[in-house]
């Protein structure tokens, strides 16, 4: 077949028109935006379908986990309760087993969403989480044997003073009394069994938690009540995360109004407690 000019320039009009095509398609599909994930945290968590809260599985009765397996406590049942008004329902929540000197750590690396394990608000720790309003009231207590009951810190001396690592009592006894001997521990049941089998005399931790403890184990006594000064105790997030702090914000003072925070106490804290302790000396009111 004898090819003419013209033919030729038919079939390189029809090249060009399927180069550019081609061209335009595959800067299409370079260009084209991906789906980006969702920039906002609640709208991530909503996402997920879960919120992953960090707890203690050996604090009763904040968080601790019961025999079945379950995280159960008052830091649990709000925990609950935030997940509810969150998800829409309160078996969304993915619970994190944390302890007292990793609870920062896991939420700056993304371990966990928000940390609900008797996070006491100090400013060091400002520095590295944000808190969320508070839901308790806390100070440091010491609680000692019978029979050789601590009543004053100046006792300690030439004694060993037992600890958690991480916790308030840790900083407070670190920054203003070096010289006491002290002996710690990363978990609470290892601190409070080297009490009962006397390899400190005394132990220091949040009062709350002491006035629990010793009203179940006979033979031990808070023997100072208040020491340092009168904490609270509030969810955290991670640093810089505004929209879910301002969001846990508004969600605290609403469990408070509403009465959330008190059926809490009733459930956790009151059958253990008793009449020995108020409920407004424990957790913050809100109206």
């Amino acid at each position: 077949m004898k090819t003419t000019s013209k033919t030729f320039k038919k079939i390189g009009a029809f090249i060009a028109a399927t180069i550019f095509a081609t061209g335009l398609t595959a800067c299409n599909d370079k260009d084209e935006p991906v789906a980006q994930k969702p920039t906002s945290t609640i709208e991530q968590l909503k996402q997920a379908g879960k919120v992953r809260i960090g707890v203690f599985s050996d604090k009763p009765p904040f968080g601790y986990v019961d025999a079945n397996g379950k995280s159960q406590g008052f830091d649990v049942e709000i925990a609950k309760a935030i997940t509810k008004d969150l998800l829409g329902d309160e078996n969304k929540v993915e619970f994190v087993l944390v302890e007292a000197a990793n609870r920062a750590e896991y939420l700056v690396s993304n371990k966990v969403d928000i940390i609900l394990a008797n996070f006491t608000v100090t400013p060091a720790r400002k520095e590295v989480v944000d808190f969320a309003d508070p839901y308790m009231k806390v100070a440091l207590g010491v609680v000692s044997k019978d029979g050789s009951v601590i009543t004053d810190v100046e006792q300690l001396k030439d004694k060993t003073l037992l600890l958690n690592k991480g916790t308030t009592a840790d900083a407070y006894f670190t920054k203003n009394y070096p010289n006491i001997k002290t002996l710690k521990f990363e978990q609470n049941t290892e601190t409070f069994e080297a009490l009962r089998d006397g390899r400190g005399d005394a132990l220091a931790h949040d009062n709350t938690l002491l006035f629990a403890w010793a009203k179940e184990n006979p033979g031990f006594t808070v023997s100072i009540k208040n020491l340092g000064d009168q904490d609270t105790i509030a969810p955290a997030v991670k640093k810089g995360d505004t929209e879910l702090l301002n969001w846990l914000n508004a969600e605290i003072q609403k469990l408070g109004k509403e009465g959330v925070l008190k059926q809490a106490y009733d459930k956790t804290l009151l059958p253990v407690y008793g009449d020995t302790i108020s409920e407004k000396d424990v957790v913050v009111e809100y109206k």
